[in-house]
């Protein structure tokens, strides 16, 4: 399974790199919206795991493009250390299929994948 992980924070993204990698997952880790835009559109994967707050573009305009331009079918998860509602409603709204807030357990988030992916 080959899973497309966005975000902009160095010390998240090594993390969730190396825990999925761990767990037997391809992972290909990019810092920002545009990157992953640009890596959706080379390759096919099987989940996107995307932070909100990322420069360029932010991890709602990625879902959007995702569901709407790309009519990709693929699990989305949202990270994001704000847990506010309405961005919650928006993520849910766009087509996000979970939504975690950071800090997160590795533990859990390794649970969801394997929910989604199932």
């Amino acid at each position: 399974m080959k899973i497309l992980v966005c975000e902009d924070d160095a010390m998240t993204l090594m993390a969730l790199n190396h825990r999925l990698l761990q767990e037997g997952y391809e992972v290909v880790a990019v810092h920002d919206g545009a990157e992953a835009k640009q890596k959706l559109a080379e390759s096919q994967f099987d989940l996107l795991l995307t932070d909100l707050h990322m420069p360029l573009i932010d991890g709602l305009e990625l879902i959007r493009h995702v569901r709407n331009d790309l009519k990709l079918t693929i699990p989305i998860v949202m990270l994001t250390r704000i847990g506010a509602e309405d961005i919650v409603m928006k993520a849910f709204e766009l087509g996000a299929d979970d939504y975690v807030t950071k800090p997160f357990s590795p533990n859990e988030l390794s649970i969801r994948i394997k929910r989604l992916l199932k």
